[in-house]
């Protein structure tokens, strides 16, 4: 009896060529988040302004989706992977040289835009790879690599920063992405890859106008856009803000932001009990308020410990709403999944763009307590909200988009 081929089982395969994308993206994502403090410092910022770095990365992320869903689509989503985790490590690498705070913001924006091929078109194999019935659990999983690449992109940068300071971080996410790319390159099996064609934006533009045409598509892109701004807002001022009540630097905001992606593991650890319990309205509305009061207790200003404690139970609410979110964006749209994933992450990463002027605004006027409540009671309509949309009936069939 002859071998099985590589391919006789790809999904495991799969799904560790896709984590490694995912870990390389997000680690560089979150890396900068605990030193906003010592780059302003050193590169004589205003801590306010250093915090935008985490816009820097997220608005090009956004930006370049309406692009590279359809390229992914034509191209070939795993050689677009390729290429994005390739322009990552240069980006990164020259993070390491930068004179002054204007290049750094320009390096990141270049990041950022090369970051955004990788998670959303792996999201979209995945989509076009693995049944809806067990597609939930599938992107579960490989959402471990990405918590990973979060919870070692913010730990590591907080720990290794007295050592090798902030430069010495970004190189070493350059290494990280450099191996997330060969990965990629080598990971998938030759016969894989499909044959390249021609980008055609003005059948995307057909794609994007018939899927946002879907009622339940615009309420997937709301979602994440609200969810965004209320999470991940106060994620670069955390540093400062424990700086401020000398509650701690660099190495305790890092091991607090980590608590989120422990709270992601636990999720991922749970989701298959917890789809199979809980249903998809009610993963949604306890999601909510479980985020909600994580940030109360965040707004309460207590000790690093007790926003790490809450940290890491707002992590496992944030992907009950947001794992939900995604597995139902990968089917809006079959014959043009990239497309959708695509329009996902721009809503997603623009609502990140904006959150952190929008919650530092907030910092500043309101306080750091009624600044959180706010974002507490808006994450907790949108469970509500949300289970109440989505778990309506379809009433007719969105007609396909453009081949």
């Amino acid at each position: 009896m002859s071998a099985p081929s590589a391919s006789a089982d790809p999904i495991p395969r799969l799904i560790v060529v896709l984590a490694c994308a995912g870990f390389g993206s997000t680690f560089a994502l979150r890396s900068f988040e605990p030193l906003v403090g010592v780059i302003a410092r050193d590169l004589g910022g205003d801590p306010h302004r250093v915090a935008l770095l985490s816009t820097a990365f997220a608005l090009p992320y956004a930006l370049i989706q309406p692009i590279l869903g359809p390229v992914g689509d034509a191209l070939g989503k795993a050689r677009v992977m390729t290429g994005c985790l390739a322009v990552l490590g240069l980006a990164l690498a020259l993070c390491v040289v930068a004179p002054d705070l204007s290049a750094l913001f320009g390096l990141r924006m270049l990041a950022g835009a090369a970051a955004g091929g990788c998670i959303p078109l792996s999201l979209a194999l995945l989509g076009d790879r693995v049944p809806m019935a067990g597609r939930q659990v599938a992107i579960g999983r490989f959402l471990v690599a990405v918590i990973l690449g979060q919870l070692s992109g913010s730990t590591v940068a907080g720990l290794i920063e007295t050592s090798i300071g902030w430069r010495g971080v970004a190189g070493v996410t350059a290494i990280v992405a450099g191996l997330a790319c060969a990965a990629v390159a080598f990971g998938f099996p030759a016969g894989d890859r499909v044959p390249a064609r021609r980008p055609a934006f003005g059948a995307a533009l057909t794609n994007y106008r018939t899927i946002l045409a879907n009622p339940r598509a615009r309420v997937l892109f709301g979602a994440v856009f609200v969810e965004a701004i209320a999470i991940f807002g106060v994620f670069p001022h955390l540093a400062p803000l424990l700086e401020a009540r000398e509650a701690g630097g660099p190495r305790e905001a890092g091991l607090a932001l980590a608590g989120f992606a422990v709270g992601g593991l636990v999720y991922a650890a749970l989701v298959g009990v917890m789809v199979r319990l809980l249903g998809m309205a009610r993963m949604l509305i306890v999601g909510g308020i479980t985020c909600a009061i994580a940030l109360l207790i965040i707004g309460s200003a207590g000790s690093w410990q007790a926003d790490c404690a809450a940290l890491t139970v707002m992590g496992l609410g944030f992907y009950m709403l947001h794992n939900t979110y995604q597995t139902q964006v990968t089917e809006v749209a079959p014959k043009a999944r990239g497309s959708a994933v695509a329009l996902h992450a721009f809503s997603y990463f623009g609502g990140q763009a904006v959150s952190v002027a929008i919650v530092g605004e907030g910092l500043q006027v309101l306080g750091q307590f009624w600044a959180l409540a706010a974002c507490a009671a808006t994450i907790v309509a949108l469970g509500f909200t949300t289970a109440t949309l989505l778990s309506r009936p379809v009433v007719s069939p969105v007609p396909s988009p453009a081949p």
